[in-house]
Order: C-alpha cells, then structure tokens, then sequence
C-alpha cells in the first residue's frame, strides 16, 4: 500500500522527444518533485535527457536500457507517457503487467495528448490503468493554459453568474507540421491534424463550456460534424519537401493525412440547454509559428485569446541573420521581421501548471482535473469526428459504431 502524502513525487519519463523536453521544462516550477528515470530506444537521446535533468537541477535522473527496467525501478513513484502515439498502448499493458506481479511500485501514470489512437485503444488504456489500481491523469496542456485558467474564473464567477451560462466556444490551433515523421504518418499516429490538434480544441473548449467545479461528463455531446482536407502538403512540391525532409515511409503524393480539419460539436448541459463547440486546425498555417486562439462567448459577454498577440515582440531587420530556430516561439516560420516572443512557453501553454496539478494530486493521492477518462471522451469525439466526415454526415451521439472504427488515413493498406 503505497502511503500518502510522498513529501516527493519521484517521476519516471518514457520517451525523450520534443514533447519530452517541453515538460521537463516546465517542471522547473513545480514543487515537490524529482526526475529520476527515463526510458526511450535512443542511448544518446536517454543520456541528453539526464543530464538536461541535472542542469536544470531537477534531481538524479538514471537512464534505462530497457521499459521494464524503469517500471521496476525502485526511486519511480509515476511514469509520464511521452513516447510516440503507435507506442503508448504496449507501454501502458507493460506497466500494468509489472504492477499486477507485483514487480513494480509505480502507483501513477499520465499520458500526453491524445490518449489514444481509436476508441477501442482509449478504453483499454482506461481498463489497465484501473484495473491495476493506478492514480491517472490525462495530460491536456490547454485546459491549465494561463490565460484559460483566468479566463475562465472571471467569465464564470462575474459574467456567468449575472446573465448566464457561457453557450459557444471556439478554439483553433495552427501551425506548419509537425516535428517527427510519425506524426505525418497516418497509420502511427492515428490519423492527422484531426487527430493530431483537434484533441486539444475540443477539450479546451469544452473545459471553458462546463461549470466550475462539475465534472467535464455534465456536459453530453448530441452530435458532430466534421471536414477534413488537404489543402497544402499534397501539392506536389510540398509532397517532395516532406519525402526529402522524412524519407520514403511519408509520401504525400499516395498516402497522405488531412493537413486541415474542423469540427463542430453540439453539447447539452445539466438543464437542457443546447451549447456549441467550434474548432478548426490546420498543418497549413503559415505565420510567426503556432497560434492558438480561444473564444467563449455568453449571453451578454465574451473572451478573446490568440497566443500570438503577445506583450514581448522583437525586429530584426535584414541585416540581421542567423541560423533557423524556435528561441523565439514553436514552430517558429522566420528570423527576421516583427515577431511575436513568448517568454516563458511552458508556461502560457499550460505544461508548468498541468504539471503542477498532476504532483499534487498523485503526491497526495488525489483525482486530477483531467482523466483517462477524459481522455476517452475526447477520442470518442475526434472518432466521431473522422466518421461525419467519411460519411458527409452529422453523426448523433452516442454512436456504438465507434468502438471499433479507425479512421481512413489510419487503415493499413487503404
């Protein structure tokens, strides 16, 4: 029996990507916590993730050879999933494998965005988690982005409480593609921008839509309708930047993955009262770098977010060169020119705070904001999502066909 409060949460990470390495940036603000493990199949990627761990003085952290050897280590209280989206399944059944023998001392997992690759997938993740007795947390950064979580207090405790219920949200997320080929590739990473961001849109937006306080499942989702496209990444000079970028295994010319999607989601609250979700986003944006934007709009009010309307914004004019880079925002597009700066990203795009949430309440044996539960509720969307928009139909919830649907771009061989 594991004893509560652990005075520190000792975490172990499975995967050393560039999601990796945005936590662990974030756990500079966050108390009571150590990193003292990590496992991924690079030797050279484990070590340069230790010893990023001692320069930012966030403990001692050793490198596993293998996922077994960090499940039983004896100094990892939780693991953090950070390991690409094909992976975290087999990461999950091996963890709850060393816990049911009674190998591992693990009492708590999260899991970076999106749980899962398709529904069916989504609940197993649950199953395991649950059925071996673990604490977990789904790792939505957007929900605890700054300007979210203020956002959100001020419209609900000031203008909520005077006119009404917020009834629309809108959110967006864009970018110009991702890091790492398997994002582009369908069949590992479950799809693409759909998959991919909209499951951060959806929550996001659903987190502003529900009442302080009440559980995200006081809100049911009626229907949804979704459009994918391929607006840039298939043109054929484009197609040939990703193979040249990539390698042979992403080809856009035959098997590419939606570069843009969106959605629209119908929810009912507690008293019967129709809400709107709106979200769109896009592997085809190109600007600054990635852009977040928020709306929520009620009765008589309204809340405005883009992450790129920052306070901190640099020139530098032609004679200015240096090497292509993000120092100044992810997915950054250009060195030159006016550009937006944000000064601490970890920070405003909620992993310092999300991090701090899920310490807390693993540290104290406490159940987060944000589940595995919620997690399944979002791939059951983004599922619904995928076939609204193979059918061209709206799609009524809930929908049995989803439990064993995969997504065309996801389909081996289609």
């Amino acid at each position: 029996m594991t004893e509560l409060p652990r005075q520190t949460l000792r975490v172990g990470f499975v995967g050393t990507g560039f999601i990796a390495h945005f936590h662990l940036k974030s756990m500079i603000g966050v108390r009571n916590v150590e990193v003292t493990g990590v496992y991924s199949r690079s030797a050279e990627n484990r070590a340069r993730l230790a010893k990023e761990v001692e320069t930012l003085g966030l403990g001692k952290c050793r490198t596993h050879e293998s996922l077994d050897s960090l499940l039983c280590a004896e100094d990892v209280d939780a693991i953090w999933i950070l390991s690409p989206n094909y992976t975290r399944l087999d990461v999950m059944r091996a963890l709850h494998a060393a816990v049911a023998a009674g190998r591992s001392k693990i009492f708590a997992v999260a899991c970076e965005k999106p749980l899962a690759r398709t529904v069916a997938e989504a609940r197993e993740m649950l199953r395991l988690a649950e059925d071996a007795g673990l604490n977990h947390g789904y790792l939505e950064n957007q929900v605890f982005c700054t300007p979210v979580l203020r956002g959100k207090e001020i419209i609900w405790r000031r203008a909520a409480s005077a006119a009404g219920r917020p009834y629309l949200a809108r959110a967006a997320e864009e970018h110009s593609g991702p890091h790492e080929p398997w994002f582009w590739q369908g069949d590992k990473q479950g799809g693409g921008v759909l998959s991919d961001m909209m499951c951060h849109s959806v929550e996001v937006a659903r987190h502003l839509l529900t009442a302080p306080g009440a559980p995200r499942c006081s809100l049911k989702v009626k229907t949804v309708n979704g459009t994918v496209a391929n607006l840039k990444w298939t043109r054929p000079n484009y197609a040939e930047q990703l193979s040249q970028r990539f390698g042979k295994d992403v080809d856009y010319r035959n098997r590419p993955s939606e570069d843009f999607a969106r959605a629209t989601v119908t929810l009912e609250d507690e008293d019967g009262n129709e809400l709107m979700i709106e979200a769109t986003t896009s592997w085809a944006y190109v600007g600054a770098g990635l852009r977040i934007q928020l709306e929520l709009l009620g009765p008589e009010y309204a809340l405005e977010y883009n992450s790129l309307g920052t306070g901190l914004k640099i020139f530098m004019s032609r004679a200015v060169s240096g090497s292509e880079g993000e120092d100044l925002v992810e997915k950054q597009n250009a060195e030159q020119g006016l550009m937006p700066v944000l000064e601490d990203e970890a920070g405003v795009y909620g992993y310092t705070d999300e991090n701090r949430h899920m310490v807390e309440c693993f540290r104290k044996g406490q159940k987060p904001i944000e589940t595995f539960e919620d997690g399944l509720a979002v791939v059951e969307i983004l599922m619904g999502l995928y076939r609204s928009a193979e059918i061209g139909a709206t799609l009524k919830f809930p929908a049995p066909e989803l439990e064993d649907y995969v997504p065309i771009v996801a389909r081996t061989g289609a």
